[in-house]
């Protein structure tokens, strides 16, 4: 028996969904576990009902996540793209999933947006509004929570490819279930996971054993640029182009390194600052609940949730944008209970 959510899922979701024959499901560029995990996830489901289903991501998946079930759906060449729509005809359907702006879709983000009805599924708390339906919940810890909320309210049980990659999902966006924004909810839905055969000790191996020697040594470079502040508060690193030359790294293998920066004790606030090959300085923000680093990266165009959010900046020295950012960081830890403090 199908246990019935507790989640707001819009009726439009669901009607589309049941209707349309056709769906092309995407994310966002550089997508991390929860991007992927959710998009093969919902593409499962989809396949489930009959439908037939266009995985799309802008640039081929991250070796970080190859070992999820279904990769071989996913595919990055626009003209596949384009007869699967002309193929389709009026009866299609676009699915965005944990995107939480337009521009975020990539390359060809102009191209999906005339497709119709666009249907988003997001949980950023800094959402930008887009596509004609949409589904955003910012107290889910994930959007593969959401999707498998979907798969509840459609009466769908998921494969065990679909379990194994909403728990990558999951897993991947929660810290291991240690972030704020894991809830009951959360373990619930992972119990079912396990129950359809998931093994978080697998999962586990996969996701955090599977460094290259590369990825470490420019794990070695960028730990050696830790910089702590305000009284051991803030905890700066940083990445540039010429470190990932030397290390013969890829742009992916930065994935969690910020991560070692706000495990640090006194650290409230962890920065790291990226050079990226188009020229733009990329900056994550991780905080431990006593700062809204959602609110700071709005200051300077960007957003995210309470505890983990972004910004970029125009090609510009690191020093300079480490200055503006963490000059925002210090003013926001000193305020009482500011707008930087809310929720």
């Amino acid at each position: 028996m199908t246990e019935i959510s507790e989640k707001k899922i819009p009726e439009n979701i669901l009607e589309v969904i049941r209707d349309t024959g056709h769906f092309v499901v995407t994310t966002h560029v550089q997508p991390d576990g929860d991007a992927v995990g959710s998009l093969l996830a919902m593409a499962d489901m989809l396949e489930q009902m009959g439908k037939r289903v266009f995985t799309y991501l802008d640039e081929p998946i991250s070796h970080l996540y190859d070992f999820l079930p279904g990769c071989r759906k996913l595919v990055s060449d626009i003209d596949r793209l384009q007869s699967f729509v002309d193929e389709a005809g009026v009866d299609i359907c676009a699915i965005a999933l944990d995107c939480g702006e337009a521009d975020r879709m990539g390359r060809y983000q102009d191209y999906f947006l005339q497709i119709s009805p666009f249907v988003v599924v997001d949980h950023h708390l800094s959402h930008l509004n887009f596509g004609d339906y949409r589904w955003v919940d910012p107290q889910c810890s994930s959007t593969g929570e959401m999707v498998y909320e979907i798969g509840q309210a459609l009466g769908q049980t998921p494969t065990y490819e679909g379990a194994f990659s909403l728990y990558v999902a999951i897993c991947t966006d929660t810290g291991s279930f240690r972030y704020e924004c894991t809830g009951e909810r959360t373990f619930e839905i992972a119990g079912k996971l396990v129950g359809l055969g998931v093994n978080p000790n697998e999962v586990a191996g996969l996701i955090y054993d599977n460094y290259s020697p590369e990825r470490l040594n420019l794990m070695q470079q960028v730990l050696a640029t830790l910089e702590l502040s305000e009284n051991k508060q803030i905890a700066c690193i940083h990445v540039t182009r010429e470190m990932f030359d030397r290390s013969s790294a890829l742009a992916q293998d930065v994935e969690g390194f910020i991560e070692y920066a706000r495990s640090i004790s006194p650290v409230k606030v962890a920065v790291f600052i990226k050079e990226t090959k188009s020229g733009l300085i990329s900056v994550s923000l991780r905080a431990k609940g006593e700062c809204n680093v959602a609110s700071i990266a709005k200051q300077f165009g960007g957003g995210g949730h309470r505890n983990a959010a972004g910004c970029k900046f125009p090609a510009n020295s690191l020093e300079s944008v480490r200055e503006k950012v963490v000059d925002s960081i210090k003013e926001a830890l000193r305020a009482p209970s500011s707008g930087a403090n809310s929720s």
